[in-house]
């Protein structure tokens, strides 16, 4: 066992919890490999935050794992797409010309339904199944895309659902007590698709012959119809189908979101009668807006992953997504900022860090345990008061304050801060240019900002140590009587820069100079 390992098996981060429950349920099964992790997709519509949520959180796991076994066991990640899902409504963003086209084929399989957004794909499920492996592609994720048309159609679930057939009676038993009365009536685990319409049918069985493997039901003309349930002919209802499909791909990982959580013993009890052990389970909080209320893309009260990506490196919504996943947490604009930063301190950490903290450490995991050495001297919070107090508009004009603050610095050597830049001139842009708002100062306000105006202009021209500076800072404060000292530093964020808060102003004075600083409160004062 190699020290890394050995750290691994006591690391507290929780993909190696989940990578050791996973070890264990290996060892009880007896199975040696591969191991599977498996994520869903609806293709309905197109993969969104949550959907990069769950492939970067359990590729966290899967390297865990494999450097908890010392990568002595191969593993995959599947990535399967419900796309033999009957369309149930038409998604807005089908074009109002081709809307009537669709009209006629709700029901169908999503991989039956006409493209109809011009492009180069047979299907509708097939252009947005492309729009998902394009989404994964770009972050460089490891995965082998699986359709479940193809899974059902090509007979690689005809043996497991062979023996749902034989097993019927049990997968009814564990189901009908999740319905209401109503739904029990006519409830079967199986779905016909029609011969004549090739909708997918939510009708009774009349009968179901384990031996012949078939299932007989009356069409929606009211043929009596007869159809084997493998061969694609057929597919599973989405509960008995988590299970089924568990079954069949020998599933040893998936997580899924709070939504999913009662059904969990329902699928795992599924999973059993079709005679496999139901893979470890990881629960996640979903996510919600600013108001506290869950996150739906019908209301598009959430972010988008490029809405994110407009204004922040991916790295920070991974971490994002790394830290407190099973807390429900708000995801909003204002959440960017802190963030990235928390992304930067991370970084800075690791540098630091001995290998057994490293494995603690998010970067480690956001990174698959290689981050990079270089982090960035400014923080972003830092840059976004830097735009703001010197009306910037292009990277070149941050650079300028940069370059004196960090000598030596380039956008070359120091590539995250470049991106950074970039990011903070859009974010000020739409977010905070938008709500400042310039207020005069109180009398004492006044007074305090015109001492802190002298002891600045005192101060050497090239003046880069942010703690003195903040301490001079924090002693005009105290000198002109604040009750409160965050009370003195707001005003000076809301009188100079407009906002109601801001980082360290002795780091921000730091980085836009003393003799500008003085010239900003010249000019605020008037």
């Amino acid at each position: 066992m190699t020290d890394l390992q050995a750290f691994a098996e006591t690391a507290k981060a929780w993909p190696f919890e989940q990578a050791r429950a996973l070890r264990d349920r290996m060892v009880k099964t007896g199975k040696s490999g591969p191991v599977i992790f498996e994520t869903g997709y609806g293709p309905s519509g197109l993969p969104h935050i949550g959907t990069f949520g769950e492939v970067v959180r359990t590729t966290m796991v899967r390297h865990a794992f494999r450097v908890l076994t010392g990568d002595a066991i191969p593993t995959e990640l599947y990535c399967v797409s419900d796309d033999m899902d009957g369309m149930r409504k038409i998604p807005d963003t089908v074009p109002e010309e081709r809307r009537g086209e669709l009209e006629a084929c709700l029901q169908r399989p999503l991989t039956d339904v006409p493209n109809p957004f011009g492009t180069d794909h047979t299907s509708f499920a097939h252009h947005n199944n492309a729009r998902l492996c394009g989404f994964l592609d770009g972050f460089g994720f490891d995965y082998t895309f699986k359709s479940a048309t193809d899974l059902y159609r090509s007979g690689i679930f005809d043996a497991t659902l062979k023996v749902a057939a034989e097993q019927y009676d049990q997968i009814m038993a564990v189901m009908l007590p999740t319905l209401g009365e109503e739904r029990r009536a006519t409830y079967s685990p199986f779905l016909p698709i029609s011969p004549k319409t090739g909708r997918v049918l939510y009708v009774p069985m009349k009968a179901v012959d384990a031996a012949a493997g078939t299932i007989t039901f009356d069409d929606e003309d009211g043929t009596e119809t007869t159809l084997p349930v493998t061969g694609g002919a057929v597919k599973m209802q989405w509960k008995p189908d988590f299970g089924m499909r568990w079954a069949a791909l020998g599933v040893d990982f998936e997580m899924y979101g709070k939504d999913h959580q009662t059904n969990g013993p329902v699928y795992s009890k599924i999973c059993r009668i079709l005679g496999a052990e139901p893979p470890v389970q990881y629960v996640y909080e979903l996510f919600l807006d600013d108001n506290g209320e869950k996150i739906s893309k019908s209301k598009g009260n959430g972010i988008s992953v490029e809405q994110w990506l407009t204004y922040a490196p991916a790295e920070s919504l991974a971490l994002y997504m790394f830290q407190k996943p099973r807390a429900a947490k708000r995801l909003y604009f204002d959440v960017i900022p802190r963030a990235v930063d928390e992304y930067i301190a991370f970084l800075d950490a690791y540098q630091r860090e001995d290998e057994a903290k490293r494995l603690e450490n998010p970067v480690w995991h956001i990174h698959a345990g290689s981050p990079p050495q270089y982090s960035s001297p400014v923080s972003f919070g830092l840059l976004l008061n830097l735009v703001s107090a010197a009306n910037a508009e292009t990277k070149d004009v941050l650079w300028g304050f940069i370059s004196r603050y960090a000598p030596g610095a380039t956008p070359q050597d120091q590539p995250l801060l470049d991106r950074l830049a970039g990011y903070a001139l859009a974010y000020y842009r739409d977010f905070v240019l938008p709500t400042k708002k310039f207020r005069p100062p109180t009398e004492q306000e006044r007074a305090a900002m015109i001492d802190l105006r002298a002891r600045f202009s005192s101060q050497p021209a090239d003046a880069r140590d942010g703690e003195a500076l903040q301490n001079l800072t924090f002693e005009v404060g105290k000198a002109h009587a604040f009750e409160n000292l965050r009370d003195w530093f707001k005003a000076l964020y809301e009188v100079l820069l407009g906002q109601e808060q801001g980082p360290r102003f002795g780091s921000f004075t730091a980085l836009f100079g003393v003799e500008a600083t003085v010239a900003l409160i010249d000019e605020k004062l008037g």
